[in-house]
């Protein structure tokens, strides 16, 4: 070999390994510029797409098992990179008297090195852990949006710059700040949650387990959310339908029982507009203890800002009861707790449904009911029994006793009533009542209270302190016979009365009595009285 060829061979390969050399040199710096280029297009992305102060702990590059060298001759194309990330929390520009809009303790996923300057930048999946969401209140919209116009979306909107394909979140909170500070605000934990297709001004599918604070149970839900709105998080776009189950109504004073419901909703994650069915197989009030089902249809308004739910019509059963309710749970004071203000109607109910639910043991009574009254609970402490109001009007028609001994004692004052004290065809009378009431303090006040039978009637007012068990009750008797054919004499003994008859004949009654009622429920005490009150 000639020496010219031996300086040329000597010349290629001292080129070949200088361009060797600067092939690695040139991949181990671009590999290092790989971690900075991800966390600084991150950064960019969360703020742009959420409007906000971003801020991230760390974020760490795990890059693919190929070669630097081959990856720079590929461009990256199928070099997969893992990316890890902590401590992510975006904040409302200037805005540190409010929690973050989300903080994530960790986050991963992974991306092909050779998308990194396509556009859009595709993300096949991004997974969460530990996130919270904190929704302000629509009152501080003015502060957030700094001059309170809302800014022009960019021409390429619809082109974003990172398209992530779909996010998995384990242990999640959604929090929504009430308007008064004072208060605690609304809070639910997220078990898992999967979103997909998420792109700017695009609305999300979701799929979420949730954990429902009070009461306590289990929602899974499917919908739609957003898309985003950076000015004002609360007036993002949220539909879906849910699955709400084991949902243990003992956590409330005085009722108990497991309810199921499911339902759709569509609003807004600060306002929701939701329908749906719940029943409760074993409903029953702690201290009676009796299950009765109970099944409801209904739809509401939920204002997760302030915690007022608007029902409207609520139609239910009881049993075999048929009722309605309508009303709210308001604040109606801004340092107060919220009030419940309903009113229920059952137009043609079966008493017994209701007397189960409201007395131990069976029902002492059958009949038709009806009842129309209005439901309060102001917002004052203690139990519920102490604040719980009430104002109305109530009817039993064809009521009969199904305690034999009571029926017999109605049997026989009929029987006297009409005038027929012996007549034993006369029997199985039906009861009539009917009154208006007022409940307050666990006091019962009956403005009218009016009970009959054939041949009598009972009309009462007054006081029934339900927490001593105290009757204080005045009122008249009505008799259709006279005198002298309620008792059960003949002969010369029922000539003399019949001389007393004119006496008691007053109001259109054969006998016309002023009495008065005291004692307890369980043990009445019936009087004449014998001067008008």
């Amino acid at each position: 070999m000639t020496v010219r060829r031996k300086r040329w061979l000597v010349g290629l390969g001292a080129a070949a390994v200088l361009a060797i050399t600067g092939l690695i040199v040139a991949a181990r710096i671009l590999a290092r510029r790989f971690e900075p280029y991800i966390h600084a297009q991150a950064i960019q992305y969360l703020s742009k797409r959420f409007d906000s102060d971003v801020q991230l702990q760390a974020l760490h590059i795990q890059m693919p098992k190929m070669s630097t060298l081959r990856i720079l001759l590929l461009r990256g194309h199928g070099a997969v990179a893992e990316v890890d990330g902590e401590g992510l929390s975006l904040r409302y520009h200037g805005r540190r008297d409010l929690p973050p809009i989300l903080r994530i303790q960790k986050l991963s996923f992974s991306v092909d090195l050779g998308t990194l300057f396509d556009t859009p930048k595709k993300v096949p999946l991004v997974t969460m852990d530990g996130v919270e969401i904190h929704i302000p209140p629509p009152d501080e919209r003015p502060a957030l949006s700094g001059s309170g116009a809302p800014q022009a979306a960019p021409q390429n909107a619809s082109q974003p710059s990172v398209l992530i394909q779909e996010i998995l979140i384990q242990n999640a909170a959604l929090e929504i700040l009430p308007r008064n500070q004072r208060k605690v605000p609304l809070q639910e934990g997220i078990q898992s949650l999967r979103l997909d297709s998420v792109g700017r001004g695009v609305a999300m599918r979701y799929d979420a387990s949730l954990t429902n604070s009070k009461p306590p149970g289990k929602i899974h839900a499917t919908g739609t959310f957003g898309p985003w709105s950076a000015d004002e998080p609360g007036d993002t776009p949220l539909t879906g339908k849910y699955v709400f189950e084991h949902a243990d109504l003992g956590v409330f004073n005085g009722i108990a029982g497991i309810l199921h419901s499911t339902g759709d909703f569509t609003g807004k994650l600060s306002t929701l507009n939701v329908r749906g069915q719940a029943n409760v197989p074993d409903f029953r009030l702690k201290r009676v203890g009796n299950p009765v089902p109970l099944s409801t249809t209904f739809e509401a308004l939920v204002d997760g800002t302030n915690g007022n739910t608007i029902l409207k019509p609520v139609n239910a059963t009881l049993g075999k009861t048929r009722f309605t309710t309508s009303g709210g749970v308001i604040q109606h004071e801004a340092n107060l707790p919220r009030a419940v203000d309903l009113v229920a109607n059952i137009p043609n109910g079966d008493l017994r449904d209701v007397l189960r639910l409201a007395m131990a043991g069976p029902p002492f009574m059958e009949g038709r009911l009806m009842l129309h009254t209005k439901i309060g609970i102001p917002p004052l402490t203690g139990p519920v029994r102490e604040k719980l109001k009430l104002d109305g009007r109530f009817q039993v028609i064809d009521g009969k006793f199904l305690r034999s001994r009571i029926q017999a004692e109605l049997d026989k004052l009929s029987r006297r009533a009409q005038g027929e004290p012996g007549n034993q065809e006369i029997d199985e009378v039906a009861s009539n009542m009917h009154g208006v009431f007022q409940l307050a303090n666990e006091a019962l006040h009956f403005s009218e209270l009016s009970f009959g039978v054939p041949g009598a009637q009972i009309d009462l007012a007054g006081d029934y302190d339900m927490a001593r068990d105290n009757l204080d009750l005045l009122g008249t008797v009505k008799f259709q016979a006279k005198v002298s054919e309620l008792a059960a004499v003949t002969g010369w003994k029922r000539w003399a009365l019949k001389a007393v008859d004119p006496l008691f004949e007053r109001h259109g009654a054969g006998t016309f009595l002023r009495i008065k009622v005291n004692g307890t429920s369980r043990a009445p005490k019936f009087g004449l009285v014998f001067r008008k009150p």
